[in-house]
């Protein structure tokens, strides 16, 4: 995997999202990625979870006001070069977070992980919040990457063909202006396929046999932030993407067995041949 970057300075990436106690997906999934990758890891924390590989037991969010000031922390000092999105939970948070990235004027990219729903089913977000996470947050983005279950729910749509699939994240891309990732880990096909899609229409096909392994928790987590550390090192997004899927398929690859239900991934197994 040619993922070796020529810049000594790292890319400062900064993921806000919340925190999985048992360190398979959210904040966790993306610090140890970010630093895989050649990244410097800086986080906002929009809630704490209590969770492990059978579920999510317990949720507490921070107050939007709380996250807007650790997305100031980093920025005011440290500075970005791209940014992730992930588990944002409610209005306040997902109000305030908005706010942080209009002051940003679009200086940098902004890859946007609409967490809707746990690989354990639990609700994380706020019933009341999607429509503002929609409104507020999707035309700010770089890239949208919802998976099939998130997709069908933004889209109000059945999707159960690739075709269908494409079409859906081609309007979802055309509505907000930005490109959208559909990913297709969900579906019942041999090959997981994922279809980037840009506002103009254009779409790129990535495929890969699926891994027959219940130990997937954090895949999401992961190929966002991968995505976004790439675009940080300064790489085209359909490069980043082509580049940040072969990540996510070595960690499942390399996944330690973890748990009695769905387990993380294997992070400290891929390197980035620095």
């Amino acid at each position: 995997m040619a993922l070796a970057m020529s810049t000594r300075i790292p890319p400062r990436i900064l993921s806000i999202a919340g925190s999985d106690s048992s360190g398979g997906a959210g904040i966790q999934a993306d610090i140890k990625t970010i630093t895989m990758l050649g990244g410097y890891a800086m986080t906002a924390i929009t809630a704490a979870t209590a969770q492990n590989t059978v579920g999510v037991q317990a949720i507490t969010p921070l107050s939007g006001e709380f996250v807007a000031a650790q997305i100031a922390s980093c920025i005011d000092d440290i500075g970005v070069d791209a940014i992730k999105i992930g588990m944002l939970h409610d209005i306040d948070i997902i109000a305030h977070v908005a706010a942080a990235l209009e002051a940003l004027g679009g200086r940098v990219p902004v890859v946007l992980d609409p967490v809707l729903v746990s690989s354990s089913g639990a609700n994380l977000i706020a019933p009341d919040a999607v429509i503002e996470l929609e409104d507020r947050l999707f035309p700010l983005a770089t890239l949208i990457t919802p998976n099939l279950p998130e997709l069908e729910l933004i889209t109000e749509c059945e999707l159960r063909t690739t075709e269908l699939m494409e079409r859906a994240g081609g309007e979802l891309a055309r509505e907000y202006g930005a490109h959208v990732l559909a990913k297709g880990g969900h579906t019942d096909d041999a090959r997981v396929i994922d279809i980037l899609v840009a506002p103009d229409g254009r779409a790129v096909h990535f495929a890969h046999e699926r891994v027959d392994t219940r130990h997937t928790h954090g895949t999401g987590c992961t190929l966002s932030a991968a995505i976004a550390t790439l675009l940080g090192h300064g790489l085209e997004l359909e490069q980043a993407v082509r580049l940040a899927r072969e990540f996510v398929l070595r960690a499942i690859q390399a996944a330690p067995g973890f748990g009695a239900g769905n387990g993380p991934l294997g992070h400290q197994a891929v390197t980035s041949g620095r």
